[in-house]
């Protein structure tokens, strides 16, 4: 990570907070999502898979790293665990995937108030983690151990119904809920939010080029993760999840209970801003951080 803290350095305590400002935002916006009905027409149907234009902006102006694994916990612990649903290394293939694309996109950003990068980054993100778990799901059928009910016998009729379905995440929730809001939010909120949380905003005059940003170490660590991930899931699927758990809440007491997941994640969010922004107050006359 020498990279990373060449580009931009936080306290312990600062990646901490941007870690559980990140968990429990995505945490909120994952579960209003679940609360937002799909539109079918024909054979396509159109959904929200995600918000993931918060995970980005938290990615490009504070730490990729931080915000990417905070993000990916959110989901977990409030989109599974609260609800009572937990899939065991099903849900690290989730978290590998998701942390993987969110970490590569925020690392992409050399400028955050270049639109132009921020919009390549937010769609190359969200077309990372789709393209993963589209691959997961090929492999499944091709490997056996996930039949195909659209057309049975025929594997390779996956890639298709799989590349449909990517396109849709990815010019749907990826251009609707990650490029536009991305691009919109991250140049306007560069260089005003840092400072209230009392932060440093990160140095838009230092320039990378890609091949010093996406080096050696990153790409290894990058194939590293996509393979545990499709391993995991593999193992998930061959009844193989270790642990696993499910009380599902939602069925038992009745939709409301979503409400205590969102609530939770509300909490955990504002009480996160609240520290931040009293931590920037007590620093008083000292001036922002710079870690």
């Amino acid at each position: 990570m020498s990279l990373m803290k060449q580009r931009y350095v936080l306290t312990q305590s600062q990646k901490m907070m941007v870690f559980i400002l990140s968990m429990s935002l995505y945490g909120l916006s994952n579960m209003i999502t679940e609360l937002i009905p799909a539109f079918r027409f024909g054979s396509i149907e159109l959904s929200v898979e995600y918000f993931a234009f918060i995970p980005l902006t938290l990615c490009i102006l504070f730490h990729p790293l931080y915000a990417a694994i905070g993000a990916s916990l959110g989901e977990v612990i409030f989109g599974e665990i609260m609800l009572g649903q937990f899939g065991g290394l099903g849900e690290l293939e989730k978290f590998l995937a998701f942390s993987l694309a969110m970490f590569i996109a925020g690392s992409l950003v050399r400028d955050p108030k270049n639109r132009r990068q921020v919009g390549i980054a937010a769609i190359t993100g969200v077309a990372i983690h789709q393209m993963i778990s589209s691959m997961v799901d090929i492999g499944k059928v091709w490997v056996g151990i996930e039949e195909l009910e659209a057309v049975p016998g025929l594997a390779e009729s996956v890639v298709v119904i799989e590349g449909v379905s990517f396109l849709n995440d990815v010019l749907f929730s990826g251009i609707l809920f990650a490029l536009l809001p991305t691009m919109y939010l991250v140049p306007r909120l560069y260089g005003k939010i840092e400072p209230l949380l009392g932060m440093k905003p990160r140095d838009n005059k230092i320039r990378y080029s890609l091949g010093q940003i996406l080096g050696p170490r990153v790409i290894v660590l990058s194939i590293v993760a996509a393979c545990a991930a499709l391993i995991a899931e593999f193992m998930a699927e061959s009844d193989m999840a270790l642990i696993e758990w499910d009380a599902d809440f939602v069925d038992t007491y009745g939709d409301w209970f979503i409400w205590i997941s969102i609530g939770a994640a509300a909490l955990v969010a504002l009480v996160t801003i609240l520290v931040m922004v009293s931590r920037r107050r007590n620093a008083g006359g000292k001036g922002v951080s710079h870690g």
